[in-house]
């Protein structure tokens, strides 16, 4: 064997060299990926040669170690963006220096949202920078113009290399810095192309230390993949402060922000919105969004109380029941979970005697709302019925329980400020799960609300007048 052939398999084998290993089951790959291929376990591959803790030097801190009373808590003051629906998820406000992450899936509005944002933080005299690596800086200036989103102290920057957002950065000096996307920035000094899994975290970690540095509230943009996780490494999530999911049907206009992680205030609120031609606005009470009117009493609707984080929202749910001609009965479902709702046709027709084996079952919200509240329960079981007897239900009356295999209504937490935003709006009747704490029930009818607790479905269908008897 030559000199040059042995030189040439020498760096064959140099380069397939395993240089990372799984800690869960020793797996052993060439390069760094998110999760093993043997046992499947996320973040687990760590590079072989990376130094052991014994091995790092001991370095003197640059800044020594402050007592916690001593920390100006000032420093961190919430600062409010401008829109209230927002705030509202953040905890009342930006804490300078913290990092948020805004993921949604394409044409949700997340650009037309920052873009709003960043206008009322600079019409509030502060500077503003809105990096946009997918659209020129003539493409979202015709947008801020269509959604009155100029001012001043905004400014804009077209670019996709890491350095020169920092260049901008350090130019401009701004407050508030919006990146849209961190999927289409990229950096030289890390290996991939821009969105890939080490530019993402490259980049994000580059951003997380200038903010800190510098104390400025940054707002990144993040896409989604099929089946709606955040793309790119998992470590993202970790790296940020806040991280906010933005939720909406692109065939309906209303649209949530939901907050699944946040340093600095609650992570189970909700802030809702509406896409306009103007742009996007705040909807302070979104309950009519989610009930139809009708002039009279129509069987198969029923009004339920769902908790959207801390916010409780009317949802109307709707159902159609009738004699299928098909040897399998169709189950069409929209805006509820396929899964709760085959569970609770089950208790209907096992525990309270509705016939519903060989009937087509149609059960729709109203908006375009999406119930995930096991609290609907007994909202869609009445809905059904409903239809199924062709029996109309009062127009002023709601229903709220979570429905049991059983049979019976389990209590559903967050009872007391349900039952008042359905007192608020003018509904004077309710229906809930008899283990509600008294307290609440005294507190509701001192204010003209009746209320029927009961234990079971069948007891629930026959106070509403659907069955003559428990069960019958």
């Amino acid at each position: 064997m030559s000199d040059l052939t042995r030189t040439v398999a020498a760096m064959a084998k140099t380069q397939t060299r395993p240089s990372h290993r799984c800690t869960e089951c020793g797996w052993t790959t060439i390069r760094w990926v998110g999760r093993c291929g043997e046992c499947q376990a996320w973040g687990s591959v760590v590079e072989v040669g990376a130094p052991k803790l014994a091995e790092v030097k001991v370095a003197t801190p640059v800044r020594r170690a402050t007592p916690i009373k001593d920390v100006d808590p000032d420093a961190a003051a919430r600062v409010r963006t401008g829109v209230s629906e927002l705030d509202r998820v953040l905890g009342d406000g930006l804490v300078p220096g913290a990092v948020v992450l805004l993921a949604g899936e394409p044409g949700v509005g997340k650009s037309t949202l920052l873009l709003e944002v960043a206008a009322q933080w600079a019409k509030a005299g502060r500077t503003t920078l809105y990096v946009t690596g997918e659209e020129s800086a003539a493409q979202v200036r015709l947008r801020a113009g269509r959604t009155d989103a100029l001012a001043d102290q905004l400014y804009l920057a077209a670019e996709t290399d890491l350095g020169t957002v920092l260049g901008h950065v350090e130019e401009v000096r701004p407050s508030l810095l919006v990146v849209d996307s961190v999927q289409t920035v990229g950096t030289a000094e890390a290996d991939g192309s821009p969105g890939g899994v080490t530019q993402v975290r490259e980049v994000t970690g580059a951003l997380v230390r200038m903010a800190k540095q510098r104390g400025m509230a940054v707002i990144i943009i993040g896409h989604v993949t099929k089946d709606g996780a955040i793309a790119g490494p998992r470590l993202l999530e970790h790296l940020v402060d806040v991280v906010l999911a933005f939720e909406g049907d692109r065939h309906s206009g209303f649209r949530l922000v939901r907050a699944t992680k946040n340093r600095f205030g609650p992570a189970d609120e909700v802030g809702c919105f509406e896409m306009a031609d103007v742009g996007i606005l705040e909807v302070p009470d979104p309950s009519g969004l989610f009930t139809s009117r009708h002039e009279e009493p129509v069987p198969g609707t029923c009004v339920t109380v769902t908790m959207e984080g801390r916010r409780p929202l009317l949802a109307e749910l709707q159902a159609l029941a009738g004699k299928s001609p098909l040897q399998m009965p169709r189950r069409t479902m929209h805006g509820v979970d396929s899964g709760r709702l085959a569970m609770v046709l089950a208790v209907l027709e096992r525990r309270a005697g509705i016939r519903l084996r060989d009937s087509d079952v149609y059960v729709s919200t109203v908006g375009g709302a999406r119930v995930i509240d096991p609290s609907a329960d007994l909202a869609a079981a009445v809905a059904v019925a409903s239809s199924a007897r062709d029996v109309q239900l009062a127009q002023r009356c709601v229903v709220i329980g979570e429905v049991g295999l059983a049979g019976e209504l389990r209590r559903v937490p967050g009872l007391d400020r349900r039952l008042a935003e359905a007192a608020r709006l003018g509904f004077t009747e309710a229906v809930v799960p008899s283990d509600s704490r008294l307290s609440e029930q005294i507190s509701m009818s001192r204010q003209g609300m009746l209320i029927h607790t009961e234990p079971t479905v069948a007891d629930a269908l026959r106070v509403l007048g659907i069955t003559g008897r428990a069960g019958g």
